[in-house]
């Protein structure tokens, strides 16, 4: 990226997941959400583009891309379906830990399944007792030979019960960050149980639950990284994953915000447009310049990410909160204008307004958000 705008590759990525968005997510999403639907197909299809792999090493079977263009994806499918995108964000966020910090023999094992979306990823962090505080998790992993035997629960996992591969956090010693490990579970190792399905505000497209560990027996071979490492190579992955939920908002809020445009200049109150009124026309400027300064700052946060930047876990956490922040205002504004029937399922503004209301809480909260850039910034 220019410092002020795409490449060309950039943009033909852009255009490709603009183009499968239209013809596979947009038209179908309403039904997704309406009928708790899981869309599969539709999913692997993404990734036949390339899309579970986004920035898995091109060794790996991955197509190798920056944070960026990850960026650039996610927000393009979030215009028609954030729920859905989101839950491409996170099989990637776990197929590039596993890329990036496990053994050739773990990456020849679990990669090849997981960059044709065959088999799909969740991450495992959160848990019931331990949310923002996520050093303090207590799934224990006691080491018994050349396996791990895991006990423990962990809580709103997206995929969790569909999904084969769970990335987990687990502690393998000490209290704190230093004592956790991560490990590879799979759906079907015996002691892997799930929680019933979570009756959730939004995100109707993929499923939720809790995913429980009863004495599960995992290959030590199956730790991605060192034994220890497992809350730095968890906050890594956030990095990269906060960039990702940002960029949904903005995707979907900029749906909302086109819809805005489009429904304000059709409907009339007083004789004229409503777009005509000089109060619609401030709403709708503020609701662009906002969106497009979060845009900005995002894609920054991305290129100081794939760049591995001294202060990148600043700026993604900066860009996550902005971005999560606007494109929730920006939907609010846009079934605002709507009226009445911007509250009808009729119209697709309700749901982006159901489905964008997560995103200031998951990747960490938007609260500990600034808690990590106001740390950085009094380090200074």
């Amino acid at each position: 990226m220019t410092q002020f705008d795409l490449t060309d590759d950039q943009r033909q990525i852009q255009e490709m997941a603009q183009k499968f968005t239209a013809d596979a997510i947009t038209p179908h999403a309403g039904e997704w959400d309406e009928k708790h639907i899981f869309p599969k197909d539709t999913i692997r299809s993404a990734a036949e583009l390339g899309f579970g792999s986004i920035y898995v090493s091109e060794d790996a079977g991955g197509i190798g891309l920056g944070r960026l263009e990850a960026a650039l994806i996610m927000e393009a499918m979030a215009y028609g379906c954030p729920s859905t995108s989101a839950f491409i964000s996170i099989h990637n966020m776990a197929a590039w830990m596993i890329d990036r910090f496990g053994s050739d023999d773990l990456k020849a094992k679990y990669l090849p399944s997981m960059v044709t979306m065959e088999k799909m990823g969740s991450y495992c962090l959160t848990e019931p007792s331990s949310g923002s505080d996520a050093a303090a998790l207590k799934t224990k992993a006691v080491l018994d030979g050349d396996h791990y035997v895991v006990s423990g629960s962990k809580a709103f996992i997206s995929g969790g019960g569909e999904n084969e591969i769970y990335v987990v956090m687990v502690r393998t010693g000490e209290d704190g960050p230093k004592g956790i490990s991560c490990l590879v579970i799979e759906k079907d190792m015996p002691g892997v149980s799930f929680g019933a399905q979570e009756k959730k505000l939004g995100w109707h497209s993929q499923p939720t639950c809790q995913v429980n560990f009863d004495d599960v027996r995992v290959p030590v071979s199956n730790r991605v990284g060192g034994e220890g490492e497992g809350f730095r190579i968890a906050m890594m992955g956030l990095d990269g994953g906060r960039l990702n939920i940002g960029a949904c908002s903005l995707g979907g809020a900029q749906r909302c915000l086109d819809e805005a445009v489009k429904y304000t200049k059709d409907r009339k109150q007083f004789g004229n447009p409503i777009a005509d009124f000089q109060n619609t026309q401030f709403t709708l400027a503020d609701m662009e310049t906002e969106l497009q300064a979060a845009r900005i700052l995002l894609y920054t946060a991305a290129a100081k990410v794939t760049a591995n930047a001294p202060d990148k876990t600043k700026f993604a956490a900066m860009a996550k909160r902005l971005a999560t922040d606007t494109g929730s205002s920006v939907v609010d504004r846009a079934l605002q204008l709507h009226g009445g029937y911007g509250y009808l399922q009729d119209y697709p503004i309700e749901r982006f307004w159901r489905d964008l209301r997560v995103h200031s809480i998951l990747e960490g909260t938007n609260q500990i958000m600034r808690v990590i850039v106001s740390r950085e910034m009094l380090r200074q």
